[in-house]
């Protein structure tokens, strides 16, 4: 099976696990997230790791996150954010075609209004901005952009430093602002649970991330978690309620896989665009603000939470954010997924236009 699978069983991956570059991934990201613990940062075990492998990465120090474990991680996020889902969900699910036509507008107006700056100010090729002011699909879009013959090296960069701003800085602002007393994981834990409904959970979740994986549904380790998931639990047939403290884990794992992403980058490439990506970063959450305002006239959810379900960073990332502020994880998640399919819809419509007006 080839890398880009969702879950990459193979040789190479299995041997990723015990390399040295991974060994030292754990090694610093452990430390680092105890010192954030330490200092009371919110999302500690997921900033901690993030920060000291960007360093690490950026400083020339050989990091790697195996997708296997990093596979296996995004699993068990998803097993987490289903138990969230129930029958009364769907009783809210007629709103949510409202919330998603302010998405699409507000992607739309994104990648106009970003890409035209980027182009004026940042010097950017007019394929290589529409690509950079997309908020968020930095994988899919890769693919597009070399197709496209866009510059990926700046379309990386853009979005990578636009996901270390958005992942650091949110975490504070919520927690700033939101009632603390909401931000804590729930700890109660169902006893005597059947482990057998967790295999089955976990099997079922598998088989459909690969049918997912197969007819490219972005995200498909995310959404095919918790369409398994969510069916499973509805209709009662198996439902098993994850340990929180399992949550540190997967912060870590995914904090650092971030940062493993800026390895062959330096530090004078990520200062010609930090300027310019942080202004671009300012006008996608100031659209997002907009947005969740539009939104929140339609709905009745946390702000926060609809500021979330329009913040342009990384699905994964974003969901565990949900998860530990316990902003409504499965309305912030489907929020992304659709957010995904739309950009790998507009994107190269948007591109089509251009290129018949030229």
């Amino acid at each position: 099976m080839q890398n880009n699978q969702a879950i990459p069983f193979n040789k190479e991956n299995f041997k990723a696990i015990f390399s040295k570059e991974f060994a030292l991934v754990i090694i610093i990201s452990v430390p680092s997230a105890i010192v954030a613990e330490f200092f009371n940062i919110p999302l500690a075990w997921f900033l901690g790791p993030m920060l000291i492998t960007s360093l690490a990465s950026l400083m020339g120090l050989k990091t790697k996150m195996p997708k296997l474990v990093l596979s296996s991680i995004l699993i068990l996020l998803g097993l987490y954010i289903g138990n969230y889902i129930d029958k009364s969900l769907f009783s809210q699910m007629h709103q949510w075609a409202f919330t998603s036509l302010i998405m699409l507008i507000y992607i739309v107006v994104s990648v106009l209004i970003v890409s035209k700056y980027l182009q004026i100010f940042s010097k950017y090729g007019r394929k290589t901005s529409i690509f950079s002011a997309a908020p968020g699909a930095l994988g899919p879009l890769m693919i597009l952009a070399e197709d496209e013959k866009s510059d990926l090296s700046q379309v990386a960069t853009s979005h990578l430093i636009r996901l270390i701003i958005i992942i650091t800085i949110f975490p504070f602002f919520v927690n700033s602002f939101y009632d603390a007393e909401n931000t804590k994981i729930v700890e109660e834990i169902i006893k005597d649970q059947n482990i057998l409904h967790l295999i089955l959970l976990i099997i079922s979740s598998i088989i459909l991330i690969i049918i997912f994986d197969k007819f490219r549904i972005p995200a498909a380790l995310l959404s095919g978690t918790l369409f398994a998931s969510g069916f499973l639990q509805i209709s009662e047939i198996a439902s098993y309620q994850l340990p929180p403290n399992i949550i540190d884990y997967c912060l870590l794992i995914l904090g650092a896989s971030v940062g493993c992403r800026f390895a062959n980058k330096t530090f004078s490439e990520i200062a010609r665009n930090a300027l310019h990506s942080f202004i671009a970063t300012f006008l996608l959450v100031l659209l997002g603000l907009l947005a969740a305002f539009a939104a929140s006239l339609i709905i009745d959810k946390n702000f926060f939470t609809l500021l979330l379900s329009y913040c342009p960073g990384g699905i994964y990332e974003v969901a565990v954010i949900a998860i530990f502020f316990d902003l409504d994880p499965e309305f912030v998640s489907f929020h992304h997924i659709i957010r995904l399919l739309m950009i790998l819809f507009i994107v190269p419509l948007i591109l089509r236009i251009i290129e018949k007006k030229t």
